[in-house]
């Protein structure tokens, strides 16, 4: 069955068709890393929870204007300075990692000793900032350039591809890398639309499927059940469905996100797959296998279900990213994840960031989203040009 839909007509147009197949590599390129990170080999949850730099450092295309140049100054010296001189001072510097930068000098009276002259530069510096004397000064920037590489040697260079990549979409307000939690995300995106899209497609076809081809009383049950269900929304079902988990082992989890989205999005493969079942339940390889004494259960599994596939391919790629968008706006609205990045939580952190100027959350979450569900809505469009029969 498998080897006889892999060489079919729907098949062999889609490969064809180039944007599909681009879309495809995407695809395979967000599931590749989803699969990395859910085998903890690429970025773990409390990676993205540490502190990697400055607050709301810019990325690697944007220049920095000189008070956000002193404020990434006075951030590193002072986290090396007052561990130095803290009450622990050798505990305090040997806890300082921003993700792989350590410090260079473990000795604090040494530290201490090489920071007192910067602070004397960086005071001055801030001075001529206030006194809007900056850029009358031309040796100004040359001092600030120099600063900055002289507190660069402070630190220690990061190990590894992730470590050199942190900082490359910057951080947010609590110096944690956006690059990071970004690309966690994936994770949590892909991990709700594959549950979500796997089982919703599941019952519907299985629930489609037999009130098509039994008809009668489980026709009447099921079209009674998928009509209650459509007109509750999901928000609303969620929020019920969060407070029956409050206080229980699931508070805090993707369960009742999954379990909203599920009782609601198997509604549409639901209607799709009956009304495909009612046509296919009169083809002659149906009556035959009736006359031939096969049980109606065996015939709905064996020969009716599987003629659907090309639908159920269909509704999985819109239900999955349909269940990637949802999940973004009810984080958004602090009704989804908790506990752990997501593209909805870093859109809703990014809110007071956005008001500042400051775009390099919003945008990162937005870009990593947006290029996930175009990917799956060009190839959504091909599988239905593909193998729907209408379109054939």
């Amino acid at each position: 069955m498998m080897r006889r839909f892999f060489r079919s007509r729907g098949v062999r147009k889609l490969v064809r068709d180039r944007l599909a197949m681009v879309a495809l590599g995407v695809i395979s390129i967000y599931l590749a890393l989803f699969f990395m990170m859910w085998c903890g080999f690429l970025v773990e949850k409390e990676e993205t929870f540490e502190r990697v730099g400055a607050n709301t450092e810019v990325g690697f295309f944007e220049e920095p204007t000189i008070e956000q140049r002193l404020l990434y100054l006075e951030f590193y010296l002072d986290n090396l300075y007052s561990a130095a001189d803290s009450r622990t001072p050798e505990a305090s510097l040997a806890a300082i990692d921003l993700y792989g930068r350590l410090p260079t000098l473990t000795d604090p009276d040494a530290v201490i000793e090489r920071i007192d002259p910067l602070w004397e530069v960086y005071d001055e510096l801030v001075e001529l900032y206030e006194d809007d004397a900056f850029s009358d000064d031309p040796e100004s920037l040359p001092r600030l350039e120099e600063l900055e590489a002289e507190a660069a040697t402070l630190y220690t260079e990061p190990e590894g591809l992730m470590g050199r990549l942190a900082l490359a979409l910057g951080t947010d307000r609590q110096g944690r890398s956006i690059f990071l939690r970004a690309l966690y995300s994936i994770k949590i995106a892909v991990q709700i639309g594959l549950v979500c899209a796997l089982i919703s497609v599941a019952i519907g076809t299985i629930l489609g499927g037999a009130a098509a081809f039994f008809g009668g009383v489980v026709d009447h049950v099921i079209v009674w059940l998928y009509s209650t269900f459509s007109a509750i929304p999901y928000i609303v079902l969620l929020m019920v469905l969060a407070a029956m988990f409050l206080g229980s082992a699931f508070e805090g989890t993707l369960v009742p996100v999954y379990t909203a989205f599920c009782m609601t999005f198997w509604i549409a493969p639901c209607r799709v797959i009956r009304g495909e079942v009612m046509k296919l339940r009169e083809l002659e390889y149906v009556q035959a296998a009736t006359a031939v004494g096969f049980g109606r259960g065996r015939i709905l599994l064996k020969h009716i279900i599987p003629n659907t596939t090309h639908l159920m391919f269909i509704n999985f790629s819109l239900l999955f990213i349909g269940a990637i968008k949802a999940e973004v706006i009810l984080s958004f609205l602090n009704l989804g994840v908790k506990n752990e990045p997501s593209w909805g939580v870093m859109i809703k952190q990014a809110t007071q960031e956005v008001i500042s100027g400051f775009f390099w959350q919003i945008g990162a979450a937005t870009v990593f989203m947006f290029v996930l569900v175009l990917a799956f809505n060009v190839l959504s469009d091909a599988l239905q040009d593909a193998f729907d029969p209408k379109h054939v």
